[in-house]
């Protein structure tokens, strides 16, 4: 594959950290009452648009997008690192499309709040599936996928195989120690908010809601029951998984040496 295509995926993996980190930042900023607002991703989009040459940059936060979903679904059809044909390759692969699909709709959120309009709703085929009859099995099975990405992260924090994965990218003993506490104290954070979510989400299908919950709503409810100290680390802990994506978009030997 040419360099232009594997600069194309680690540009969307710094586009990636640039989202989590400013997610990070705004939230916070406003668990320590210094302005800020508890966000999202399209919350921290809002806030972009709001800025000065805001157009501009969520245009090309919008294209980085893009190149981190080119790269998830060249995961998905080209195979790179050999996922065998079982029920864990598979597995895998599906979560990397689904994935590729969640930051696709960031991206076209970006280049809507650039070229277009924030009005209107946002919920589209989604919400009318939730409104539909079946609204709380869906956000049961929501809830049970996203159970799973929280395991997964809690995993990906602790294990050695992504200790091995840093230390075999070539990198110094201070960039690997740098990337692995960021990994690690990201991954946690991500982790235990998506969990949070996993909850939300099932208690209100379990109840026969449809609400399927989101990062924002996983923040509120962490402030409200553990406070505002307790928030602000777990929002830090984003910031540092920002980072751990920018630097992982530096070092292909970690990312997409396999493109080549």
């Amino acid at each position: 594959m040419s360099n232009k295509k594997e600069n194309f995926a680690r540009f969307g993996m710094a586009a990636k950290g640039a989202v989590y980190s400013l997610i990070g930042v705004l939230t916070a900023m406003a668990a320590f009452g210094q302005g800020g607002q508890q966000s999202g991703g399209k919350g921290a989009m809002q806030y972009l648009a709001q800025q000065s040459y805001g157009q501009i940059m969520l245009a090309i936060l919008g294209l980085g997008l893009l190149g981190y979903v080119f790269w998830r679904m060249y995961q998905v059809f080209a195979n790179p690192k050999g996922f065998d044909d079982d029920v864990k390759g598979y597995g895998k692969r599906v979560a990397f499309f689904i994935s590729g699909l969640i930051y696709a709709g960031f991206s076209f959120y970006a280049f809507k709040l650039a070229f277009g309009s924030s009005s209107g709703s946002s919920g589209g085929m989604m919400g009318s599936l939730m409104s539909g009859s079946n609204g709380d099995t869906i956000a049961i099975i929501i809830g049970i996928g996203m159970a799973i990405k929280a395991i997964y992260d809690l995993y990906r924090a602790y294990s050695n195989k992504f200790r091995e994965e840093v230390e075999e990218a070539g990198m110094d003993r201070k960039e690997q120690k740098t990337l692995i506490n960021a990994g690690k104290v990201g991954h946690t954070a991500r982790g235990a908010v998506i969990g949070l979510m996993a909850y939300l989400t099932l208690r209100s299908g379990l109840s026969s809601g449809n609400k399927i919950s989101t990062t924002t709503d996983a923040f509120s409810y962490i402030q409200s029951e553990f406070g505002s100290i307790v928030l602000g680390i777990v929002a830090i802990g984003f910031v540092a998984y920002g980072v751990y994506m920018f630097i992982k978009a530096k070092y292909p030997a970690i990312t997409v040496a396999s493109l080549r």
